[in-house]
């Protein structure tokens, strides 16, 4: 089995180990008929029986969960372990001819669990592949949201950010409310969990408003450059960010149509 993308040195290692196991879980036991050579195609698992094992003797498999590419199979490799509807649809694509040798599947667990030794070689290759696929999957894994500058506390009527100030963070309330000022006046507030201080951030302008504390506040700060980051990559930020948006402008429609109204009263 091989990764996508670029794997540390002791992936490779293992990854040469473990494809020599399968063979040797396998010796001594025989095929259950002659080998098959199977064309081009999208799905092979659809075109093989079930409830039997396959040793790739030649060509590539790709390996693809919900469509999405995995890794790659090929000579050596075990294929039919993955069976199950409870998991996720796994597709095999290949794109060249592979020759596969087929095992009964109950006569190769059977055969494995028969010897200690068997038994052994067949949990390092287990705890092989799930090893490999962990790392893949703590390479892959898009950032947490993790603030290096952590929380901090503000009692009522403490500045959180001030009108006119030069963006470097992005907020989220986590406990209490806070209003929203310009020019001296309130226009609008900011809720528990809410997102607040992105926009100055992505135009890269300084503060448009002053947010201050309706009442005590806890707050979790994150840096722009690790928000951006979040919000490129995380739709629920992203998300997140278009509902308050949204929320003030109507806000602000409403203190707007408040203000004609008093002007023509």
């Amino acid at each position: 089995m091989y990764l996508l993308g670029e794997q540390p040195a002791y992936a490779d290692q293992l990854i040469q180990r473990l494809q020599g196991i399968p063979a040797q879980l396998l010796e001594g036991l025989a095929p259950a008929g002659p080998a098959l050579e199977c064309r081009r195609t999208d799905d092979l698992g659809a075109e093989l029986p079930e409830q039997q094992l396959y040793l790739i003797e030649s060509g590539l498999l790709h390996v693809l969960i919900d469509d999405k590419p995995l890794c790659y199979l090929h000579e050596g490799d075990l294929l039919g372990l993955y069976q199950g509807r409870e998991l996720p649809p796994c597709r095999y694509r290949s794109d060249e001819p592979v020759l596969l040798v087929p095992y009964s599947r109950s006569a190769a667990l059977s055969h494995i669990h028969a010897a200690p030794e068997r038994q052994e070689l067949f949990v390092q290759y287990l705890a092989g592949q799930t090893a490999l696929l962990s790392d893949a999957l703590a390479r892959f894994r898009q950032p947490e949201l993790r603030p290096t500058t952590g929380f901090q506390h503000f009692a009522a009527g403490e500045e959180l950010i001030r009108q006119g100030d030069e963006a470097d963070n992005v907020f989220i309330i986590i406990e209490g409310r806070a209003d929203a000022i310009v020019d001296g006046h309130k226009v609008g507030d900011v809720q528990k969990d809410e997102i607040f201080g992105a926009m100055a951030v992505f135009t890269q302008e300084k503060r448009s408003a002053s947010v201050i504390a309706s009442e005590p506040c806890t707050v979790m700060v994150i840096p722009k450059e690790q928000f951006i980051g979040l919000a490129q990559s995380n739709p629920r930020i992203a998300h997140s960010l278009i509902e308050s948006m949204a929320r003030r402008i109507d806000l602000l429609n409403k203190e707007l149509t408040q203000l004609r109204f008093a002007t023509v009263a």
